[in-house]
């Protein structure tokens, strides 16, 4: 009987949610744009918009406010309120750091990136970086909007599954930080932590819902190379940690020296420090070396597009482990789409005729019948797009936790 009871506002707070992330992914949207994006009756998106706009968690715009001038009837729109709250979003790489700060409605009000020796640097030393970057920002912006309500962090290593910790970094040598635990005392909000190709998973998922609603892969090619991935529309992790190390699944048996301090992954054929030591024919069982100058690693694509020799063969080297690895992949579920971000998606035309040759032997594909690889080389912009949006989530969810919802001024008093 309870059920029964409650079910309805089950209902309600699914639509209202539904309704919330159809603005957020489209922009400012006018009721007929919501009820088509949503499939909820006009009706239904009325009722929800009218109670979203009562409690200040929506605005609403007309023709003539910055907009074009229509005729007829004047067009209103609607779009999250900015000044409701803010959520930081914190981006942890190799040798950087980058802390923002975001509005409600997804606006950057503040951003700052820092060179920091990752490698020699302590938990504690990045902990207190990334907490003085962001009382900074805080303190400069401090009355344009609403006070801070969430941070999330994107760090590129594994992480547990409760994401709280980073277990494993290839980018420093301690292990088993708490960021999140840490963050959360000195900011007094929570806070979601995970790895970084998560998050450009999660940003994907939202740019591109039409392409990146189901199945699919962000496989990261970088100083390191990792994986987020979602099955049937949800993000794939482990029971004890963030999982999907597709970098680290095994290619070659008892082969060459991968960062993790392993032989034979993936990532030691594919990673950038890979192919530079395959290029200048390095034995496989030299260390990684710690970073490559992007203008270097540039200069030696370009070698291997003009000219046949050691540099093309260590990009083919490359696409062979990434292929085979795909094909391993696929094996367990089937193929999906995939998309390829950061530097190594630049020289996807090097490493592209080993990839398509290892998987159109699998499954009697052939050439034309392969899973769709798109590339997008940068990757930071994604990866902070997946931290804002998984604490704007979070938020949302917060916002209609109690059923009806809650006005914007009990969220920020909160």
């Amino acid at each position: 009987m309870a059920g029964a009871i409650t079910r309805p506002d089950d209902v309600r707070r699914q639509n209202r949610k539904l309704v919330l992330a159809a603005i957020r992914r489209k922009g400012a949207l006018s009721r007929t744009d919501i009820t088509m994006a949503t499939g909820l009756s006009a009706s239904t998106v009325s009722a929800i918009v009218a109670g979203l706009v009562s409690e200040g968690v929506l605005l609403e715009s007309r023709d003539g406010d910055g907009g074009p001038i229509r005729r007829g009837r004047p067009q209103v729109t609607l779009m999250p309120n900015p000044d409701i709250a803010r959520v930081g979003v914190v981006n942890l790489s190799l040798n950087r750091i980058t802390v923002a700060l975001v509005d409600y409605a997804g606006g950057i009000v503040a951003d700052e990136t820092a060179d920091v020796p990752t490698r020699s640097a302590s938990g504690g030393d990045l902990m207190a970086e990334i907490g003085a970057m962001l009382r900074r920002q805080l303190q400069s912006t401090a009355g344009n909007s609403g006070r801070l309500m969430h941070i999330a962090m994107a760090v590129q290593g594994v992480t547990d599954a409760a994401g709280e910790t980073l277990l494993w970094a290839p980018i420093m040598e301690e292990r088993n930080i708490g960021f999140g635990p840490a963050l959360a005392r000195a900011f007094g909000v929570p806070v979601a932590m995970a790895n970084d190709c998560a998050m450009l998973a999660e940003a994907l998922r939202w740019t591109a819902p039409e392409r990146y609603g189901g199945d699919f892969a962000a496989i990261l090619l970088s100083y390191g190379i990792g994986m987020g991935l979602y099955l049937k529309g949800q993000p794939f992790s482990g029971s004890r940690s963030s999982a999907a190390e597709f970098g680290h699944m095994a290619h070659m048996p008892h082969g060459a020296l991968c960062r993790c301090g392993r032989r034979g992954c993936i990532e030691a054929y594919a990673g950038d420090y890979a192919i530079w030591r395959n290029a200048l024919g390095m034995p496989d069982t030299a260390p990684p070396i710690s970073s490559i100058d992007a203008a270097v690693f540039a200069r030696l694509a370009e070698r291997a597009r003009t000219e046949p020799g050691v540099e093309r063969e260590a990009f083919h080297i490359a696409g062979r482990a990434i292929g085979f690895g795909l094909n391993n992949l696929f094996s367990l579920i089937d193929p999906v789409p995939i998309a390829l971000v950061g530097p190594g998606a630049k020289v996807f035309d090097l490493m592209e005729p080993e990839i398509r040759n290892a998987l159109s032997g699998a499954f009697g594909w052939g050439s034309n019948h392969q899973p769709e690889i798109r590339c997008y080389p940068q990757e930071h912009p994604l990866i902070l797009q997946g931290c804002a949006m998984t604490s704007l989530l979070a938020l949302d969810a917060e916002m209609f936790s109690a059923g009806e919802g809650r006005s914007s001024a009990q969220i920020s008093a909160a």
